[in-house]
């Protein structure tokens, strides 16, 4: 998450040096008085050219910057010019590849330009885009990409929750104070952007629900403003990935075909990924393994770059070992360990390493490897709290939409009824008046004949706008009917995301008994035969939580007692804390029943117990004296 500085320092210095003046004397200013704060004549020339360049050419945007800051001009900023310039400087050392290092300047602009803002409600509807002030109708916008580089800020600083508060925050500006048409250009790349961040986070927390729904809106946003000429064939590959992870075979296939139909070009590392990930798809769904590792390693033939070269091998590496191949596999996952500098694939290399070594009997160097994953066990588990916190946030955001949207839609329907009965009785109104005139002026023998045809008219006209009052009111009251079905979905929505009573009622524990009970599994048995019944990382990263939300974060209390314990043991124990056999845990983990044998025995060791293990750990789990 950290980006290099080095050049860069040199510019900031100027660039503090330049501004550091202007912040210290410059508070944020009270809503009432912000208005008097702000340039009367609009932003600078200067920093819009800038701003202007950034989203075309950010290399060239930054030397102008850099030559800006040292002009006279710069000495003369104003309050709303100053906050603005560090917003920019923000952008462009992200766009650069630069660590953002202006932190508490672009926290304070964050605060000035969310006091602009709040002076003036969101638009109602209607107008296209609201003026959050007369001469600056993007102050909005402006506020938005305050709020997007400030969330860069915090991911930077692996303050993921905070992070995506961020992001959160610039879509419900955005959405907001700008009605959908208005979104395109630099805002529709922007809200591309935004909406593919939040997608990445979700995907590397594994929250594959809103990571779809974030790619899907950034792939609307950049099918008005592509983000750059791979921006839509990136989008549509990671959308590919999000249902390959959910075992929806056709429509990965279908979003990686159409990823690679709209690649301008395949020598890029995009074609590279996506050629690789169709590849271990094809191995998934069953197609011969020799076809498969033909096709990866020509993706490691088409690059030279080393570290690319190392992920290949991860993805070779983990199929030879899934195949019991482990010699071969043991030569990519070696050299991935020694080699590879990402702390995440060095621990996917060493979890299976140190089976590999287990398997052959090994133990000294299976032990070196677990040594390994022990040091950093304990940090995956803590940024796993991180993923129901932004779980939370992304559905607080979309119950708000949905809430805002329905209010909306109450008021257009107000209005339509409005509509439609005032004009009406205008006219009936009116119509009365003449026909009262007319009537008047009629002629003393007709009067009788008149007065019986006036009766019948005024009769046949009531009937007829009753009729029509009454179908649009029917009209009305369904729409009324549909935005409450729309929010008892809501409500529904919420309901079930209730915490489950007890461990043995949680989904997942449900799942799992399911298949243990269907599939009757046995011991002879080879455990390829229950291939259907594996569980896959998602699942088992389900039946920690749940472990540790119903005893009392049970998995770190054990890992902390008994550091000697892997990763994948504590996974081993969730299970065993359901009860199940050997032969059940083989089968759900996809290993030989002497493997799991031999793990049971281990963690017995470790635990000093000669009990069954689902005994010894039930009364740890419920002992809360334990650690």
């Amino acid at each position: 998450m950290k980006r290099c500085s080095n050049v860069i320092g040199i510019v900031l210095l100027l660039l503090l040096y330049h501004f550091a003046s202007c912040n210290s004397k410059t508070q944020v200013p009270e809503p009432e008085v912000a208005e008097q704060s702000r340039n009367v004549e609009g932003p600078s020339h200067e920093l819009s050219a800038i701003d202007s360049m950034m989203w075309k050419q950010p290399d060239s945007a930054l030397s102008m910057l850099q030559e800006f800051v040292v002009s006279p001009e710069a000495e003369a900023l104003d309050t709303f010019d100053g906050h603005y310039c560090q917003v920019l400087i923000s952008e462009l050392l992200y766009k650069n590849d630069y660590e953002q290092t202006n932190r508490e300047d672009l926290l304070q602009a964050v605060s000035y330009f969310d006091s602009l803002v709040c002076q003036t409600p969101p638009f109602k509807g209607g107008g296209g885009i609201k003026k959050d002030l007369d001469l600056n109708p993007n102050l909005a916008f402006l506020t938005a990409r305050a709020h997007y580089i400030n969330g860069v800020g915090y991911y930077e600083n692996d303050s993921i929750v905070q992070a995506c508060a961020e992001y959160l925050k610039d879509l419900e500006l955005m959405e907001s104070r700008y009605e959908d048409e208005a979104l395109k250009g630099h805002k529709a790349r922007f809200m591309a952007l935004t909406y593919g961040r939040l997608g990445e986070m979700f995907n590397e927390q594994l929250l594959a629900e809103p990571a779809i729904t974030c790619y899907k809106q950034a792939l609307l946003f950049c099918k008005r403003e592509p983000t750059s000429i791979y921006g839509i064939s990136v989008l549509l590959y990671n959308l590919g990935i999000q249902f390959d992870i959910a075992n929806q075979t056709d429509s990965a296939v279908f979003y990686y075909d159409n990823a690679l139909v709209n690649l301008p070009d395949y020598d890029n590392i995009h074609f590279r990924d996506i050629f690789a990930t169709k590849a271990l798809l094809n191995y998934n769904t069953g197609i011969c393994i020799d076809s498969v590792i033909k096709d990866l390693k020509y993706v490691v033939s088409l690059t030279s770059d080393e570290e690319e070269k190392l992920t290949r091998f991860l993805t070779i590496g983990n199929i030879l070992f899934e195949e019991k191949q482990y010699d071969s596999a043991r030569f990519y996952l070696e050299t991935i360990f020694e080699q590879q500098k990402d702390i995440q694939s060095k621990i996917l290399a060493a979890e299976n390493l140190c089976d590999i070594y287990q398997i052959k009997g090994d133990s000294i160097k299976a032990r070196q490897y677990a040594s390994f994953l022990a040091e950093y066990t304990m940090a995956e588990i803590e940024k796993k709290t991180d993923v129901s916190k932004i779980n939370e946030l992304f559905k607080n955001h979309l119950t708000q939409k949905q809430e805002k949207r329905a209010e909306k839609e109450r008021e257009e329907a107000v209005r339509k009824i409005i509509g439609i009965i005032v004009p009406t009785a205008i006219i009936i109104i009116l119509f009365i008046t003449i026909f009262a005139k007319l009537r008047g002026k009629s002629r003393l023998k007709d009067k009788e004949k008149h007065h019986q045809q006036e009766i019948e008219s005024e009769r046949q006209t009531h009937r007829m706008e009753q009729a029509a009052l009454s179908g649009r009111l029917k009209r009305s009251n369904q729409e009324v009917r549909e935005l409450k079905d729309q929010i008892k979905q809501l409500d529904d929505l919420v309901t079930k995301n209730e915490i489950a009573s007890s461990f043995n009622d949680e989904p997942i524990c449900h799942l799992i008994m399911e298949r243990v009970n269907e599939g009757q599994f046995k011991s002879k048995i080879d455990y390829i035969i229950y291939k259907n019944a594996a569980l896959d990382k998602q699942q088992l990263l389900d039946l920690r939580l749940a472990v540790d939300r119903h005893f009392g974060q049970f998995t770190v209390r054990l890992k902390k007692a008994y550091p000697e314990l892997t990763n994948s043991d504590l996974d081993y124990c969730c299970l065993y804390l359901l009860g199940l056999t050997d032969a059940d845990v083989a089968a759900l983990m996809q290993r030989t029943y002497n493997t799991v044998f031999e793990r049971n025995g281990k963690i017995r060791k470790i635990f000093g117990s000669e009990n069954p293990l689902p005994i010894t750990l039930m009364g740890m789990a419920k002992d809360s004296s334990f650690i």
